[in-house]
């Protein structure tokens, strides 16, 4: 039975300090110091974290609600409050020497990392010898170890390494239009010797002794859109009832009618917590099965992910295009938060077709049989 471990309520508080440097963390292309450390101290970084490091074991509900609900203020505080935890619970797949390494001095360490095999790693004694560029990792100017995946020459299948703070760079590479405080920076490793306690095959983390990764992946990012839309709904919702009280919407008059409004309020609204049922049920299912999740769970719940970014981009584009221009102002709240969704979407963790795939699979096979 997962308990919960006041995460969610001590996400509120990182909300509201998200919020209020959000524009900051926009126009540095980075959180800012003071919200990362608000980060660490509501608990994000340990809830996965093994309990004899510190950590809380904690559930992927209670953590799916904690990130959707800092999204409210702030996606890029959502996101990198999201790597935190879930690196962590790739780090914990490492032997034990391993994670006492990373989690020696307490729980509350800053863990991000890519788990795309584009780097390269040869056997060396006592370990390994890791090289290579990996792009797009969130949160790195300040995370204290970084988790990354390389391709082993001449052998099958890739392995994850645990690198600290000062044995790798970065480069400052990251200037995409949606999310842009995340600061999913380039890192980069020059034959950087890893001992091999500080390293784990890839495939540890789909071989059944935890939750599959492919189970619970797209919930390290589709709660952050979550949040992003309740957000735009609220941001939406009151423009909208001030422009009806100075007179907008009335027959005949310029600009959309009163339905066009309501229409638009109830489908988004609608759409919203459709993509939050779905949410919650792929949680409970990852909570409550644990490692004995089956296949086909496994395929509705990455269905899911995929289905829930549908519906929320399809919500916040909808009130974009019934904003008006001062929805629509560069900088903007509400123009953020579209940006935001969009860029969360194209993650590859909630991509449909793949989804689809996998989904359709046995099923068809079954028929074919």
């Amino acid at each position: 039975m997962v308990t919960g471990t006041g995460l969610v309520e001590r996400a509120g508080g990182l909300c509201e300090v998200g919020r209020r440097r959000a524009g900051d963390a926009e126009e540095q292309r980075r959180l800012t110091p003071d919200v990362v450390a608000r980060m660490l101290e509501s608990g994000f970084a340990r809830h996965f974290v093994p309990v004899g490091f510190g950590g809380v074991e904690g559930g992927f509900g209670e953590f799916a609600r904690a990130v959707a609900v800092v999204a409210e203020g702030c996606a890029a505080t959502a996101w990198c409050a999201s790597v935190a935890a879930s690196l962590a619970r790739v780090a914990a797949c490492l032997p034990q020497e391993g994670q006492a390494d990373v989690w020696g001095s307490g729980a509350d360490v800053f863990v991000v990392g890519s788990l795309s095999p584009v780097g390269s790693a040869v056997q060396a004694p006592g370990g390994w010898r890791l090289s290579g560029s990996w792009a797009y990792v969130s949160g790195v100017d300040y995370a204290d170890w970084v988790v990354l995946c390389a391709a082993l020459p001449g052998r099958d299948g890739a392995r994850l390494f645990a690198v600290p703070r000062g044995a790798y760079a970065v480069k400052d590479t990251w200037t995409g239009s949606g999310m842009r405080g995340t600061g999913s920076n380039t890192v980069v490793v020059d034959d950087v010797f890893v001992p091999e306690s500080r390293s784990v095959d890839r495939q540890r983390l789909s071989d059944g002794r935890t939750v599959p990764i492919q189970a619970v992946n797209g919930l390290s990012c589709a709660p952050a859109a979550l949040g992003v839309a309740r957000g735009a709904l609220k941001l939406w919702t009151a423009d909208t009832a001030r422009r009806l009280a100075r007179g907008g919407g009335r027959a005949g008059g310029p600009g959309p009618s009163l339905g066009t409004y309501e229409a638009v309020l109830t489908r988004s609204s609608g759409e919203i917590d459709a993509a939050m049922l779905l949410l919650e049920r792929a949680a409970s299912v990852a909570d409550d099965r644990g490692e004995r999740i089956t296949e086909e769970e496994i395929a509705r719940n990455v269905r899911d992910y995929a289905l829930s970014s549908e519906l929320l981009v399809n919500a916040v584009n909808r009130m974009y295009a019934a904003s008006g221009t001062s929805g629509q102002s560069a900088g903007s709240p509400l123009e953020r938060a579209w940006r935001d969704v969009n860029s969360i979407a194209t993650h590859i963790a909630l991509t449909f077709d793949p989804a689809a795939v996998l989904f359709a699979s046995r099923p068809f096979a079954l028929e074919a049989a």
